[in-house]
């Protein structure tokens, strides 16, 4: 029996999907990891932007493409991933991958589908879809 949770959302502006993380993150007690997919520009750093907001950073959220991991401060420290360079699985547990997923943070990775397999049972996988220039289909699955 399937006991993972799925809802839609259409987002028609980076600042409602902003809106949106914010939501979301109240949903990630107990939650260890985010995996998000989509392509380029399709809104997985606003719907960081807004996660990292619910829990209080001040620190500036980019996405982290050439530097592989940014770390945010707050009322729950995040660590947001960007695999889009990412050389594989190997090359992810070189960084310490496990360090960072026992440390009680709350990982965030963009473009997840490069590994797959490293993610916890409990993570949140969130799928972009862009439907035009400004909307955006956003498909959270919870464990």
């Amino acid at each position: 029996m399937d006991t993972r949770l799925t809802e839609v959302f259409l987002t028609h502006s980076p600042e409602e999907t902003e809106a949106l993380g914010e939501a979301l993150a109240a949903k990630c007690e107990g939650i260890s990891a985010i995996a998000m997919t989509g392509g380029l520009g399709a809104g997985k750093t606003a719907l960081t932007r807004g996660i990292a907001r619910y829990f209080g950073t001040r620190d500036s959220v980019a996405s982290p493409t050439y530097a592989i991991v940014n770390e945010y401060r707050g009322r729950r420290r995040i660590c947001h991933f960007d695999f889009y360079r990412l050389d594989g699985e190997d090359a992810l547990y070189d960084l310490g991958w496990d360090d960072y997923l026992t440390s009680g943070s709350l990982i965030i990775a963009e473009w997840s589908e490069r590994a797959p397999n490293a993610f916890p049972p409990d993570t949140m996988r969130i799928a972009f879809e862009a439907l035009d220039d400004t909307t955006r289909r956003i498909t959270v699955t919870l464990c």
